[in-house]
Formats: C-alpha cells, sequence, structure tokens
C-alpha cells in the first residue's frame, strides 16, 4: 500500500470540490433554521398570551421550558438517527428529520395553551436527528482537508441564513391581527396570532424536502451505489426542462473510488489512460469501457464496532459540543428576553451587581435584530473562519473563541443601564462578538471531530453522539438560564443568569487542554491509521474491505 501514496495524494489534489451537493444540501437545510429561528422574536409574548403565570417574572422560565422540549426530545433521538442512517443511509433520515420538522411547526402553530407548545416541540425534536447527520453527510462528501474549512463553513453559513429569515418571518408575520387589523382581523390568524409565521415556515419545509427527494444523492458508502428514484425522477424532470444530457450521479463524492484509483495505477501513468475523460473512475451508473490490466491483492481490514468511535479525542470533542451548546442556546434565550423585558425605573439600584431592567423591544424591532445578527454571522462564517483556521488549525481557533466568550457574557446584561442613544451601538457589539464566536466554534469541533474518527463507517454514530451531547444541553440550558433568570429578576439581579453561563463557558476552556490537532487520513496511510486507532479488539470483525469489494465488483 505505500507504493501508491504519492499516487493517491496526487488524486486527492486533483479532486473537485463537492459544489453541486453541498448547494442541494443546502437548500434542503436552510428550511430548518428559518423554523427554528421564527419563535424567538414572539416567543416571550406567545407564553403571556398563554395565561399560565401572573408573574412576569416567571415567564422567561415557561419560555426556557418551550424551547427546552425540543432540544430534549432531539438528545433522546439523536443517537438513534445517527445509528440509523449509518444503516440505512443518510438521505432517508435527512428527509424524516425534515418531515418532522413541518409537522411539529404546523402543531406549534395551532397552540392556545403551553402544554400544546411543548408536545410540539418535543414531537419536532424527536423526528429530528438531522443535524449530526448533516455533518457526517458533509463529511462523506468533502475528501480533501484543504477543503474543510471552506466546506463546513457552508452549513453554518446557511444555518445563518436562514435565521435572518425565520427571525424576520416570526417578527414581521406574528400576531398579524395587531399589526394589520384591516386585513387580518376577524380572520383564524385572529384565533390564532402565531399561525400565520408557521404557515409560512411549513411551506420551506417542503420545498426542502421536494429539494432533497428529487436531487440529493446518498453519502454512505455501502448504499450510495443503490437505486435511487428520487434521483431518477429529478433527472427525468430536468431533461424535460432543459434538455439537457443524462446526468451521472456521485462525480462530486466518490471518494472511494477516486483512492482505488490510486491503488490501482502503477508507476507507469499511462496505464488508465482510458478513463482520463471521465469525472471519476466509475459512478453507480456508469462502467468502465475496458477491465483494469492489473490484478489485485485482497486486503483485510477490521470492521470497526462501536466501541472503537470512542478514543479518547472523540471523547473530549463531544464534552466540549456539550457544554458549547449550553451556554451558546442560552444565550440564544436570553438576549430576545432582554430585549423584551420592560425598562429599568432606577429603583433598587445597586451597582455592580443589583439592578434591573431590559429594552422593551416589539417583536417586529426583536426580529429586525436577530434578522441583522444572521447576516453578521454569514460574514464571519464565510470570509473570517476559513481565514483564521487555515492561518491557525482548528485547534487554535476553538481554543482562542472559548476563552472569550466568558467575557461576553459578563458585559451582556449591563446594556440595560446604557443611555438610549448608545443601546442600538451595544447591542451591535454583542452581536458581532457573539456571531464570530459561533462561526469559530462549532465548525472548528466538526472539523475535528471528523478527522479524529478512527474509521468513516462510525462517522453516523459519533455525530449522533455529539449532537445527542449538546441537544441535552440544549434542552437543560434553557431551563436552567430561564429558572435562573426569573430568580434573578425577583431578588433584583438581572445579570445573575448571564454570569452563571459565563461560570460554565470557563469550564468548557477546560478539555481544550488535552485536545489534539487530529489531521484527515489521506488515502495511502488511511489503512494503517484505522488498523491503528482500532488496535487488537476482538469484538471487530474483519472483513474484506468496501473499497476492494468495489474492486472485485468492477473487475467482473
Amino acid at each position: 500500500m505505500a507504493r501508491y501514496g504519492g499516487r493517491s495524494a496526487h488524486v486527492q489534489g486533483d479532486t473537485p470540490f463537492p459544489t453541486r451537493q453541498l448547494a442541494i444540501l443546502a437548500l434542503c437545510r436552510i428550511s430548518e433554521p428559518i423554523a427554528f429561528m421564527s419563535i424567538f422574536p414572539y416567543a416571550y409574548y406567545m407564553v403571556q398570551d398563554f395565561n399560565v403565570t401572573e408573574d412576569h417574572g416567571k415567564v422567561s422560565m415557561y419560555v426556557g421550558m418551550i424551547t427546552s422540549a425540543f432540544a430534549f426530545m432531539e438528545c433522546v433521538s439523536g443517537i438513534f438517527w445517527g445509528r440509523l442512517s449509518d444503516k440505512v443511509g443518510r438521505k432517508k433520515v435527512l428527509l424524516g428529520g425534515l418531515f418532522g420538522t413541518g409537522l411539529s411547526m404546523l402543531l406549534f402553530g395551532f397552540a392556545k395553551s403551553l402544554p400544546v407548545a411543548m408536545f410540539a416541540r418535543a414531537l419536532g425534536g424527536a423526528l429530528n436527528g438531522n443535524i449530526g447527520v448533516l455533518q457526517t453527510t458533509v463529511a462523506e462528501l468533502v475528501t480533501v482537508e484543504k477543503h474543510q474549512p471552506r466546506a463546513y463553513s457552508i452549513m453554518p453559513s446557511v444555518w445563518c441564513l436562514g435565521t435572518i429569515v425565520g427571525a424576520s418571518l416570526g417578527g414581521v408575520l406574528a400576531r398579524p391581527a395587531l399589526s394589520l387589523p384591516a386585513v387580518f382581523e376577524g380572520t383564524i390568524f385572529e384565533t390564532f396570532p402565531y399561525l400565520l409565521p408557521n404557515l409560512v415556515c411549513t411551506g420551506g419545509v417542503v420545498f426542502g424536502l421536494a429539494v432533497g427527494f428529487l436531487f440529493l444523492e446518498e453519502t454512505h458508502e455501502d448504499r450510495k451505489f443503490d437505486q435511487d428514484r428520487g434521483i431518477e425522477l429529478g433527472q427525468w424532470l430536468l431533461q424535460k426542462v432543459r434538455r439537457a444530457p443524462a446526468y451521472q450521479p456521485l462525480t462530486d463524492k466518490d471518494e472511494p473510488l477516486d483512492e482505488l484509483t490510486a491503488m490501482l495505477e502503477n508507476d507507469d501513468a499511462s496505464a488508465y489512460r482510458s478513463t482520463d475523460t471521465s469525472p471519476t473512475l466509475c459512478s453507480s451508473r456508469s462502467s468502465l469501457s475496458e477491465p483494469p490490466p492489473l490484478t489485485l491483492e485482497k486486503e483485510f481490514v477490521c470492521t470497526p464496532t462501536i466501541r472503537d468511535a470512542f478514543t479518547k479525542q472523540t471523547c473530549l470533542n463531544i464534552a466540549c459540543y456539550g457544554i458549547l451548546a449550553f451556554h451558546t442556546i442560552s444565550l440564544e434565550q436570553l438576549l430576545p428576553i432582554l430585549m423584551s423585558r420592560e425598562e429599568s425605573t432606577g429603583e433598587n439600584r445597586n451597582l455592580p451587581f443589583y439592578f434591573k431592567g431590559g429594552f422593551h423591544l416589539s417583536t417586529q424591532t426583536n426580529g429586525l435584530i436577530l434578522g441583522i445578527q444572521g447576516i453578521l454571522q454569514m460574514v464571519a462564517q464565510l470570509i473570517i473562519f476559513p481565514w483564521v483556521s487555515k492561518k491557525i488549525g482548528s485547534l487554535r481557533t476553538f481554543s482562542l473563541t472559548i476563552a472569550l466568550y466568558p467575557f461576553l457574557y459578563m458585559l451582556a446584561p449591563y446594556l440595560a443601564l446604557l443611555p438610549k442613544n448608545l443601546r442600538i451601538p451595544g447591542i451591535v457589539l454583542i452581536l458581532v462578538w457573539k456571531v464570530t464566536a459561533q462561526a469559530m466554534s462549532y465548525p472548528c469541533l466538526a472539523i475535528m471531530l471528523a478527522n479524529a474518527s478512527p474509521s468513516k463507517k462510525l462517522l453516523g454514530t459519533l455525530n449522533g453522539v455529539a449532537m445527542a451531547s449538546a441537544s441535552v444541553m440544549r434542552g437543560f440550558g434553557p431551563t436552567v438560564s430561564g429558572a435562573t433568570d426569573a430568580v434573578g429578576d425577583q431578588i433584583g439581579m438581572s445579570g445573575l443568569a448571564w454570569w452563571t453561563i459565563a461560570a460554565v463557558a470557563m469550564i468548557g476552556w477546560g478539555p481544550c487542554l488535552f485536545m489534539k490537532e487530529p489531521r484527515r487520513k489521506t488515502a495511502g496511510s488511511g489503512l494503517k491509521d484505522e488498523e491503528a486507532a482500532l488496535g487488537s479488539d476482538t469484538d471487530s470483525v474483519c472483513t474484506l474491505a468496501p473499497d476492494e469489494e468495489a474492486e472485485e465488483r468492477l473487475l467482473k
């Protein structure tokens, strides 16, 4: 295998960036942040309309319960969806998650009480395992390490774009009978004041489902050669519309076959000139025009087990996911509450810790501000993160970002004390800080987890566990921060919840001290690295490597 290392590196260097499939994946993905983010501008007012409490200080606690319902159920089901994607493929699970999102949004729009709203959000979390499966899909599409910063910045950028649209929709379309009484008064949207934004978001989910069914290709190495009726229908429709020649799928993602090309080539580069005109060696709907002139040595590798996935580095990464998710989702909840809460009257103020107040902004203004943060995060995601990551590496980027998070949380509650003419600039400062940190932290973790995985066959499971870790913390985060904020409001300390999550963020810096910068395995070294990672585990099952099974099929 060693003698093919140089040739393999050459092939990897020539591997094109998977633009087509990442674009299709982005179109499927964008509907979820739109649906998720649309509830934040009006959640505070929705809970008030439920009349579950006369104490306005406790409203934030119930808002946290609604947010947590989704995250807790996503945690419970996350590992299941990750494991299922390892068995049946990524595409089926991704489409199922989109369906669950659409169904939960419809139910949420019709909610007239807190239990119904929580059930709708819980159902959405239970049926949606897309975060981990999405990360796995990207990892399988991106087969070259130098493409990783660019590729892993795309999905978070799509999330940012979705938050812009979602926050704007939620802020503008919520309670339409109040904002446009001439149009909506006396209609169903007066009876269900939060139905309209959820209907629009459901329409976006249906669009994502259609795009995914027709054009998204399977990336699982054992399933991507299966027949896909959706792809066939999509290509038939494209040919009818554009009268274009038949499209050969898998040209962007056939890494195992690119590696196969490298292993089959000998020192004489002319051996495979007959395939030079093809974008890849082969695809699921094409065949070799002539068989390779080489005989192959069968090589046996050990199929990894679940236990093999949890190395020291992957466990540290999963822990970081959980801690990061806890304080970032708490921030997502506390910021709209700060913007919605009544302004400070100056009574019972005893600085630096005892003070109360917010900005008392409308749902429309909240939606606009949260939309602006999406624009800022897109800039940070597409421009700042790839540049910084290439310069100093994923681990250093993550460590630096985590070290600065506590200062953000300690500063934020004091914005309520600023004069009115300085409050908006203060919010903009916090937003820039917040979105830059998020643009740096999550993609770095995704890259390090993908590179630390002992085998691509374990990526679905690892990402499922990582997302389950993040989900359970996203469940506790809003509940704990909401309850802490309610206590802080009662004792006259509005910053109590903020300072609590600042302490959690400080704890999150600990695992960084023990993490290492993993590198993507090249084709030439992948077998040895995988065997070293797996060790001599007697539970592993030795079988013919999947790539070599493909070799035998091709030779036949």
